[in-house]
């Protein structure tokens, strides 16, 4: 019932994000500019602008908050379940910090004229480069946690703390080191932004999210028993070790497509979640589904809040994720917490 009612509020979402903005889309003017694209037809003179407006900003823009915030609610949902915390989230294993340092890398050092005119298959510098550097991270991370056959979650979640440190001190001196422009630029990259949204960038972007959901959903039987501990869950015949592999793998990919192209985007795979977990319980048949729809949910409410709130100036999407998801999170632990006593 929770899955039918958050894919019945994802669909009115979707239209409604539609229609907001400075320039108003009607849900009968959407259809008719959608049928007159796939048909051929061209659209009444009144309705240029409005095509203009749908296909080159508004429609890439809402299907990117929804793959986004689908990928990164269940990355979070599949580390909680990996690491056994419900505190876990993809930022716990230094993959976002790691990106991150990468962007700012980039921004600082690159120089204006190479951070402007390099690209690669149709992506710019910083994107290919975030990209990159969650690679190397879950490179990294896998080299260090890898004893014999076997990868220790345990050794994989101190080094993630200890690239958040290093990758924290990397980004700060850079900061340091940034003009006027580049400390702009990098502060905005690390707050967040779907603007500029375009339909190659959603197209990787939808690709990267459409494995991930193809890849993680199916392993609720994993989760469910690994809740036991990864000695029981071997013992019933769950291959732990691909389960990692399969979980960290699809985090990066998820995570580094997000954060090359949007910039950080925090608090979606935390909140979402637990938040769920605290309603519905933790059965992860329950919870990896809606995980990836509410985290789409929110992520496309938060881009409408963010482009309109103090338009036509924006908000930084990371800001209203934080100020969204954090009231609701602690709201619903001190009410667990009055319910133990």
């Amino acid at each position: 019932m929770t899955s039918l009612g958050l894919v019945a509020a994802l669909i009115v979402s979707f239209f409604v994000s539609i229609n907001i903005g400075s320039v108003s889309i009607s849900f009968d003017q959407f259809i008719s500019l959608l049928t007159n694209k796939f048909t051929g037809q061209e659209n009444p003179t009144e309705l240029f602008q409005q095509n203009a407006i749908l296909w080159g900003i508004r429609l890439p823009r809402v299907l990117m908050s929804l793959f986004i915030g689908s990928s990164l609610a269940l990355c979070g949902a599949a580390l909680q379940g990996l690491f056994r915390n419900p505190l876990a989230d993809p930022t716990i294993i230094g993959i976002s910090s790691g990106a991150m340092l990468a962007a700012a890398i980039v921004i600082v050092l690159a120089g204006d004229t190479l951070f402007s005119s390099y690209s690669f298959a149709g992506l710019s510098l910083l994107s290919v480069a975030t990209f990159v550097g969650a690679i190397v991270v879950i490179v990294f991370i896998f080299r260090i946690a890898k004893e014999g056959k076997k990868i220790n979650v345990m050794t994989m979640l101190l080094s993630g703390i200890a690239i958040n440190a290093v990758a924290a001190a990397g980004t700060g001196l850079l900061t340091y080191l940034a003009n006027d422009v580049q400390l702009r630029t990098l502060t905005f990259w690390t707050m967040g932004s779907l603007g500029g949204s375009t339909w190659y960038n959603v197209l990787i972007v939808g690709a990267c999210t459409i494995l991930t959901l193809i890849f993680i959903l199916p392993l609720h039987k994993q989760f469910n028993a690994l809740a036991l501990g990864e000695q029981e869950a071997a013992y019933i015949g769950i291959n732990t070790e691909k389960l990692k592999r399969r979980v960290v793998i699809f985090t990066a990919l998820s995570v580094g497509t997000a954060v090359a192209f949007c910039g950080m985007i925090g608090f979606v795979g935390l909140v979402v979640p637990h938040i769920l977990r605290l309603v519905g319980g933790s059965d992860h048949r329950f919870l990896l589904p809606t995980s990836a729809l509410a985290g789409a949910l929110l992520l496309c409410w938060a881009d409408n809040f963010s482009r309109t709130i103090v338009a036509p100036a924006e908000i930084p999407i990371g800001i209203i994720t934080a100020l969204a998801g954090a009231p609701i999170f602690l709201y619903l632990l001190l009410k667990q917490k009055k319910s133990t006593f």
